[in-house]
């Protein structure tokens, strides 16, 4: 298996009784309490969807009607700008009461979050998916709470497939290419391989392929290899292979978004693209016939692919830690953490609802994505370089496979701002 932290695996954690609940203290001190909460909202295929809206309106509707005097306001927020604006609105000393975004380890860095073991029951705490639990540790302490995961799987339109004489998919990227060929000379597939590494998710994206081909974005100890020679040879493939070859479509892959790649799939004008569960059912209700198999690595299957999982967390600020160790405990119960996976067709983050999937066909669209959970591997999202590096990579990595760029250099430009993201923090 290739050297990563985080690597997940299908330990199942035996809950643990408890008669006491979160929240012990710290609390505002009587009357009605207004609780702040920052979410993301989860459109796919380019449309801003309501089905975030609705989740939790319905699930806030259902809390306050069980804990009067306590109630939740949520601020829906577009994924592609969250991250920046809860920074934002924390350095302003504007800090909502809990936000659910990409990434934590900041926050917890500087001591402005409440740590897990004060918020939640410890039924609660314990029924996360202990891989997961783990990643949102700092310095040995849990302060993310995993809200929803996923991991990919290539993507590939069968009937796109049945029109270029395609047998069966790729299990190696000259596999791949040769696929990609076909789709693009006998199909006349627009997307033959959609490659997303636009700003929005280039640093999943460009992960896929570091993973594929034995890399990734740390060693087994945890520190950074960015510009390693196997991620370096890995996206020099990709330029050479896919890019330059007129196989990524007409959008250059610097230019090209996740959620337009997948618009364009739903679509029909993408032969492959590496998806995550969310765009399984909107390509099938598209009228798309939808294939997909693990993601294919340089030699073989690839050994690991990426996942993520984005983040709930408690700010201090406000001191309504009794109030939002209440609100939390109600969340993650299993009716509202299966209501929104399902409502999503993302993979759910806490092992008695994981366990419900895998055993009731209806999630049976989930079953491969849980299959392959976990062999995956998430980024280095315990890091407080995280955050850096990740935005790094969104800006630099797709003009790598421009005619003047070069993954070398941009992939040693990362390093250097992870090295700078490193050094501040000591």
């Amino acid at each position: 298996m290739p050297k990563h932290r985080h690597a997940l695996t299908a330990t199942a954690a035996a809950l643990v009784l408890c008669v006491s609940s979160a929240g012990c203290a710290d609390t505002s001190g009587g009357g009605d309490v207004t609780l702040r909460l920052v979410a993301a909202d989860y459109e796919v295929a380019g449309d801003r969807s309501d089905s975030t809206e609705r989740y939790w309106a319905d699930l806030v509707a259902a809390f306050e009607s069980a804990h009067p005097g306590i109630d939740v306001e949520v601020e829906i927020v577009s994924w592609d700008t969250i991250d920046r604006q809860v920074a934002d609105m924390v350095k302003d000393g504007r800090a909502p009461d809990m936000a659910q975004i990409g990434s934590y380890a900041e926050f917890a860095e500087r001591g402005e979050l409440y740590p897990v073991k004060n918020l939640l029951s410890i039924p609660v705490e314990a029924n996360f998916l202990p891989p997961l639990a783990e990643a949102g540790e700092h310095e040995q302490t849990q302060y993310g709470m995993p809200f929803t995961a996923s991991t990919r799987l290539l993507f590939y339109n069968e009937k796109a497939f049945a029109r270029a004489g395609i047998d069966k998919p790729p299990a190696t990227w000259d596999e791949l290419r040769t696929a990609a060929e076909r789709l693009k000379s006998r199909a006349e597939v627009t997307y033959p391989v959609a490659v997303p590494l636009g700003p929005e998710e280039a640093q999943i994206e460009a992960m896929a392929w570091m993973l594929g081909g034995g890399g990734g974005y740390t060693a087994i100890n945890g520190s950074y290899e960015i510009d390693s020679q196997t991620n370096i040879s890995s996206l020099n493939w990709v330029k050479e292979n896919l890019v330059k070859a007129g196989l990524t479509g007409p959008v250059p892959p610097e230019r090209l978004n996740r959620k337009d790649a997948y618009a364009a799939f739903v679509r029909g004008e993408v032969g492959m693209v590496n998806g995550h569960p969310s765009l399984l059912q909107l390509a099938r209700d598209a009228g798309i016939k939808v294939g997909k198999v693990p993601v294919p690595g340089r030699s073989g299957e690839a050994r690991s692919a990426p996942a993520m999982v984005d983040w709930i967390m408690a700010f201090k600020r406000n001191g309504h830690r009794e109030e939002t160790g209440t609100f939390l405990n109600f969340l993650f119960s299993d009716e509202n953490v299966r209501a929104f996976a399902a409502r999503n067709n993302l993979l759910p983050v806490t092992v008695s609802v994981t366990h419900q999937m895998e055993a009731d066909d209806k999630y049976r669209d989930l079953h491969e994505f849980l299959r392959e959970l976990p062999t995956s591997v998430l980024p280095p999202v315990g890091k407080t370089s995280w955050a850096v590096v990740g935005d790094s990579t969104k800006r630099t990595i797709g003009g790598a496979m421009t005619d003047a760029g070069s993954p070398a250099r941009a992939l040693r430009r990362i390093a250097d701002d992870a090295i700078v993201a490193e050094q501040a923090r000591g």
